[in-house]
């Protein structure tokens, strides 16, 4: 399974206490297949480190790029189908060029998505995923 994990929904999943360590669990474990480029690596860099330290965020990064079952993706094409938020694009257009199976976000920007025929994107909440891992 090739997934695209919006910021908010990897910032979640990190902290052992969450209800949502198991979709960072079911990463470490090889059950998935994470789809990034280089945008969302910074995305999650510079997130990470604005709600915890700069030392942490290196460190999540420096193993995010160190597992076998995350992907780097080269992105040529943008389709620029969110209006409201452009800076969300980078996650459509990763899942698009990687072939991925699901994007999950929690964010009601990509709800446009779901009236979007080609290419289509299975879009999941959180809890969505959480039912599927």
């Amino acid at each position: 399974m090739r997934v695209v994990l919006d910021t908010n929904i990897l910032l979640v999943s990190i902290a052992k206490k969450s209800p949502y360590r198991i979709i960072f669990d079911a990463l470490l474990a090889n059950k998935f297949e994470l789809i990034i480029s280089n945008d969302i690596l910074s995305e999650y860099a510079e997130i990470i480190a604005q709600k915890t330290n700069n030392m942490i965020a290196t460190n999540i990064c420096e193993m995010l790029l160190s597992l076998s079952n995350v992907k780097k993706q080269e992105v040529f094409y943008k389709w620029n189908f969110i209006d409201i938020d452009k800076d969300d694009n980078k996650f459509v257009d990763c899942a698009i060029a990687g072939n991925a199976d699901y994007l999950v976000s929690n964010d009601k920007h990509f709800n446009c998505l779901k009236k979007i025929e080609f290419p289509k994107l299975n879009l999941l909440t959180i809890d969505e995923f959480m039912v599927l891992l």
